[in-house]
């Protein structure tokens, strides 16, 4: 029997948008008449969907496109309404419970909007933030049968790298585990880098990619004291160096090149061309 589209449409869009998408969702997770693969899925296996969506949303922003933003939204809001499907089928908590929460923590970490407080500038706001957050991770800890056995432990693992150290290194530092000026986490860098050196001439792999983590870490540090995204930044630089490859590949074949044959000086040549006209345009 075909599927009358206009129809479904019709009677969904007769409802609340998040009402429908609820019953959606509810109805693709239904053992009886379902969709077998949604049924399938449970939190581990749709996780690196969230993630996918989250970073689709991400690069919808960097390329500007908000009719892309609109439906990549779409996606990720998915996400949340597939999680509590199964964690309500489990009876471990509903969307509903899922947006209460969301909107506590947005009143008790506003409390410069909806309470006495008072924030001038958008550094107030970051500390009042800030605060309110350690106050519920104490509270939360004490809630707890036992204490975390580290400061760092409530920093999820499966963070992208750089964003992780960044937030890792974060932590230590507002502790007290931190370098005095700036200028000395440039020194470490050279520093790091200089054991990397000596790395390369060993043959040791394992050891190689070690350092070369280090090296990783103390510059992700050096963009946080610099207050960088450094997550940001490399999504930016390899947008950066995309738009500039790209731009060669499309010269060297108007000139009847082809890349293979090209000379280390010749490929310079043409990277030169490139960061000339992004600075003139």
């Amino acid at each position: 029997m075909a599927v009358d589209i206009v129809k479904i449409m019709t009677d969904i869009e007769s409802k609340p948008p998040i009402e429908e998408l609820l019953r959606i969702m509810a109805r693709l997770r239904d053992p009886n008449g379902g969709c077998p693969w949604d049924i399938e899925q449970d939190f581990k296996s749709i996780a690196p969907y969230t993630l996918e969506e989250a970073y689709e949303v991400a690069d919808a922003i960097e390329r500007q496109d908000m009719d892309n933003l609109k439906e990549e939204l779409g996606d990720l809001l998915l996400q949340v309404v597939f999680h509590s499907q199964m964690a309500a089928e489990q009876k471990l908590f509903t969307f509903e419970d899922v947006v209460q929460a969301i909107n506590h923590k947005l009143v008790s970490r506003h409390p410069h909007v909806f309470g006495d407080e008072t924030a001038k500038n958008a550094d107030d706001v970051l500390q009042i933030w800030n605060a309110a957050k350690d106050r519920e991770k104490e509270t939360s800890a004490k809630s707890r049968e036992s204490l975390p056995s580290s400061v760092l432990d409530d920093i999820p693992v499966n963070f992208p790298s750089l964003m992780r150290a960044q937030k890792i290194s974060k932590r230590a530092a507002k502790l007290g585990f931190e370098w005095q000026k700036t200028e000395d986490v440039i020194d470490k860098i050279i520093e790091e880098l200089n054991e990397f050196r000596a790395e390369i001439h060993s043959g040791d792999q394992q050891k190689q990619a070690e350092e070369l983590g280090d090296v990783f870490f103390t510059i992700v540090n050096l963009g946080r004291r610099l207050d960088i995204d450094c997550d940001g930044a490399m999504r930016t630089c390899n947008e950066k160096f995309y738009r500039r490859f790209s731009g060669m590949e499309r010269d060297i074949e108007a000139d009847g090149r082809k890349m293979k044959d090209l000379s280390s000086d010749e490929w310079e040549a043409y990277w030169q061309r490139q960061k000339d006209r992004e600075r003139i345009s």
